[in-house]
């Protein structure tokens, strides 16, 4: 019987030091070291200071970049801010700033372990013939050995500031990698202050504010810019006067059109007879435009085609004369249905080639999506202006668990 198939008792395995079980384990595992070389065979060797020296360096270069990480993502400012608004370089800041710290955390981490495989961990040619089948008990002990060796080869155990810096790394590389993650984990039903964009839940958007009493106008975006202004102190850009949602009316919009609109609140139109040059009301535009389910399509059917729409059943009045106003957030996953075929009357999907008829409230007839579009009540107020009779009767957008249609 070969030494490697020999039977082991436990007094024979207790019986030997770390580093017979350890010569053991390569035996029984089938593992000839061809060739091992120690990097620094005498004692304090200068070469041997210099390389931990260049370890300690990049894993110090991690630790100090992972807080500066930590510290940016915490305090730094984050809030939006546009041209003009004060504080805007420093937020122009914010994202790259997270980039180069994070990158650098890991980076110098990943720099340091390979420079200490390549400069300290002794060099060593091992090849091993693969076997099948469970692991004995002199496998199992004999590993134990193994892992514990390469612990003492490697010189890490001696090492007590590289130690130090490395498990400071890991740990803090470590939180630069979920720190992030943090600022994902949202209660999807934790409701905030009701705004222009709803507040917060997949059941409200902009036009939920009806409920509240707020008189909502069909806003259009005009797609107007910050407005550069030149004075004695420099170039600076300016919102003040700038309307980026205007109000509109019926005659506004010509027969088989279609127009994207969003809520524009009572209290923040500025256009036609209420313009005032000096007031600021695009932030308040822009939030509007870019709730994420704000989006409507106002289309204004041609007469002979609204003759044929086919209400939904409770909905019959919520379309004025011949303009209806559906959700332009997919039923499917959301993608805008920006697209309105003008000669079949319907509405399409870019992103999955969903289909939608404008003259069957919105029910799809092609593609993924189920469900048909929401529709919006809309009216006329007392000046001429198309504004939204009441909010959504569903929830706008893709299906969700709590949702009961």
């Amino acid at each position: 019987m070969s030494k490697n198939e020999k039977n082991y008792s436990d007094k024979d395995l207790n019986g030997m030091s770390n580093g017979e079980l350890a010569r053991l384990g390569t035996e029984l595992d089938d593992v000839t070291v061809a060739y091992r070389k120690e990097r620094f065979p005498i004692d304090n060797d200068p070469a041997e200071k210099r390389a931990s020296r260049a370890v300690a360096l990049w894993l110090g270069i991690g630790v100090l970049s992972a807080i500066a990480f930590l510290g940016v993502y915490i305090a730094w400012p984050w809030q939006y801010k546009g041209l003009g608004d004060e504080g805007v370089t420093l937020y122009t800041f914010y994202t790259p700033l997270l980039g180069i710290t994070a990158g650098l955390a890991i980076l110098s981490l990943g720099f340091a372990v390979v420079l200490y495989v390549k400069t300290i961990i002794p060099e060593e040619i091992a090849v091993q013939r693969r076997h099948d089948g469970p692991s004995s008990e002199v496998d199992r002990r004999t590993i134990v050995a193994l892992l514990n060796d390469s612990w003492e080869t490697s010189t890490l155990g001696r090492r007590k500031v590289l130690q130090g810096l490395l498990g400071m790394s890991a740990v803090l590389v470590g939180l630069v990698i979920a720190a992030p993650l943090g600022g994902m984990i949202k209660n999807p039903w934790k409701a905030g202050k009701l705004g222009i964009q709803g507040d917060g839940t997949l059941w409200t958007s902009g036009w939920t504010l009806t409920e509240k009493g707020v008189k909502l106008y069909l806003g259009r975006d005009t797609g107007a810019l910050a407005v550069k202004h030149e004075t004695d102190a420099g170039e600076h850009y300016s919102t003040q006067g700038v309307t980026r949602l205007v109000r509109m009316r019926p005659e506004d919009l010509a027969a088989a059109a279609m127009e994207t609109v969003f809520p524009l609140p009572e209290e923040d139109v500025n256009d036609g007879d209420l313009y005032d040059p000096t007031r600021d009301v695009y932030e308040t535009h822009m939030h509007s435009i870019h709730g994420p389910r704000n989006a409507v399509m106002l289309i204004r059917l041609r007469s002979s085609d609204a003759a044929k729409v086919v209400e939904r059943v409770g909905q019959e009045d919520f379309h004025f004369g011949d303009y209806y106003a559906y959700s332009k957030i997919c039923t499917h996953i959301g993608c805008p249905t920006s697209l309105y075929e003008a000669q079949t009357n319907r509405i399409l999907c870019p992103c999955h080639q969903s289909q939608f008829d404008a003259l069957h409230y919105g029910k799809p007839v092609f593609g993924p999506a189920a469900r048909a579009l929401p529709q919006l009540p809309i009216t006329v107020d007392e000046d001429g202006y198309l504004v939204a009779a009441g909010n959504f009767v569903e929830p706008v957008g893709p299906a969700f668990w709590e949702r009961k249609s």
